[in-house]
């Protein structure tokens, strides 16, 4: 028989990493953010079944399965659909939804700017490195207009997208960045995004180093925000929109109230439904 009169174990990073080793290329950035992640679930001391990680495709998406909770793989650009679908029919589970720039910014931009205007209490982690690293090197919506490369040689030309700035504009309840080469402050930064109530958001610098190989100079560019997180949206806009694209840490935390899934009494039964059907 258990003793419940002895205090619960505590759970360590290792209790939510899963027997599969990952399959990143050697000193991808995404190793670490995975360490972070389950740092950040031993600091919150969050069992594993009550935590959901979702994901779409890409590398980085590939991280459900290397956790020990709730994992959903799902297909490319909905991953936030259906985190939040899930949130929404099971409020008592921590959801985490990961993925990269391309999956989340191209093809599943539009789910991104409306699960911050919905602003449902879960976290989105965004690794980004500026390139399709899974299919083998294109230009993202994040990459820079003049990156050279064998896939648009000179560059595409076209703008950067800015994650932050649409996060902030649409309606996220937290904004924050955070580098892989950081993992204790990545740990922290994901910490607090999911301790803040409504949609959090965190890009997470990750570099590419078999496609982008110059962003190991990242750890060189990478400092500490000198200005404190606030919660004036307007304030957050102009620091934003003036940053170098280097600052780390928590840049807006707002106050605005999650969006609460209005339940009703189920108006006809199961045996109803059922009924139907029946042939």
């Amino acid at each position: 028989m258990n003793d419940l009169s002895s205090p619960p174990v505590a759970l360590t990073a290792a209790n939510y990493k899963s027997d599969y080793k990952p399959i990143w290329c050697p000193g991808c950035g995404d190793f670490t953010v995975l360490g972070a992640i389950t740092k950040a679930l031993a600091m919150l001391q969050l069992p594993p079944h009550e935590v959901a990680v979702v994901s779409g495709i890409g590398c980085s998406s590939r991280i459900p399965a290397y956790t020990t909770c709730y994992g959903f793989h799902g297909v490319h650009g909905r991953a936030l659909a259906a985190g939040t679908g899930l949130k929404v029919s099971r409020p008592d589970l921590t959801v985490l939804v990961t993925g990269g720039d391309g999956d989340g910014y191209s093809i599943g931009g539009n789910h991104f700017i409306h699960a911050c205007r919905r602003n449902v209490d879960l976290t989105y982690i965004v690794m980004d490195n500026h390139v399709y690293g899974m299919t083998k090197g294109q230009a993202s919506p994040t990459t820079e207009p003049d990156w050279d490369n064998k896939l648009s040689p000179g560059g595409t030309g076209v703008r950067s997208f800015h994650p932050l700035v649409i996060a902030l504009a649409a309606g996220a309840n937290f904004v924050a960045r955070a580098f892989s080469g950081d993992p204790n402050g990545t740990a922290e930064v994901i910490a607090q995004g999911m301790r803040h109530p409504g949609f959090s958001f965190i890009e997470i610098l990750s570099p590419c180093v078999t496609f982008r190989p110059e962003q190991r100079d990242w750890k060189q560019h990478v400092h500490p925000s000198p200005v404190a997180p606030t919660d004036d949206p307007a304030r957050a806009a102009r620091r934003i929109m003036t940053d170098d694209g280097f600052n780390l840490g928590v840049l807006y935390a707002g106050s605005r109230a999650p969006y609460a899934a209005k339940s009703a009494p189920a108006m006809r039964s199961v045996a109803d439904l059922e009924a139907e059907f029946a042939l």
